[in-house]
């Protein structure tokens, strides 16, 4: 299933309890039906990360549980608009689509299983994201990410060495064919004039 000019945006975990995360909600919604929110994991995957240190359980656990955590970011931020919609399937994600609506993916039931995506940290949401774009044939793909704000080009692998995506990130980028692009705050107020073409962020290369 391909869906020509949609745009993947990865809502960092990390705006959780941030002033900017309505902002960002609202700029999104302002995109519905272009537009398709894969939720980090934030608070509540650090939260698994916490409990695989004291309780020892093995990567496959946190891998699920990982996937979970990003449910839980995404069912909490379902709920403060009404242009946003969970789905779990490419024909959930394409019917919220049509009725003009943001679907965020839910994402355990596409990924879980599946054999080119490694069950450890080295996946992250950044990495899934990704992947979803290829999948559905994204245009683009936006982080976006508690970042100083920027413009020109930075090599994934760079980003990945500076813990900004995770390890697995450039494999996947590659892969999905979108053009990527990180977002910092305060971008929010310019998303709609991005997505019609307007610079904004900073391009992620290979």
């Amino acid at each position: 299933m391909h869906m020509g000019g949609l745009t993947i945006i990865k809502l960092g975990g990390s705006f959780a309890f941030s002033a900017h995360l309505g902002d960002w909600i609202a700029a999104i919604a302002g995109c519905a039906g272009r537009a398709v929110i894969v939720p980090g994991g934030g608070p509540f995957a650090d939260t698994v990360r916490m409990a695989q240190a004291q309780m020892g359980f093995d990567e496959r656990a946190a891998h699920r549980m990982g996937l979970l955590a990003m449910e839980q970011y995404g069912c909490a931020i379902k709920s403060l608009h009404e242009k946003l919609a969970l789905a779990e399937t490419l024909d959930s994600i394409h019917c919220s689509l049509t009725e003009g609506k943001v679907p965020i993916w839910v994402s355990s039931r596409m990924v879980l299983g599946v054999s080119d995506i490694p069950q450890s940290w080295d996946v992250t949401s950044d990495s899934l994201a990704a992947w979803l774009a290829g999948k559905i044939g994204a245009e683009r793909l936006l982080l976006v990410k508690h970042v100083e704000p920027a413009r020109g080009t930075v090599r994934a692998a760079d980003l990945a060495a500076r813990n900004i995506v995770d390890k697995a990130f450039a494999n996947f980028l590659a892969r999905s064919g979108a053009t990527a692009f990180i977002l910092c705050p305060d971008d929010h107020v310019a998303l709609a004039r991005f997505l019609l073409g307007e610079p904004l962020g900073i391009r992620i290369v290979v």
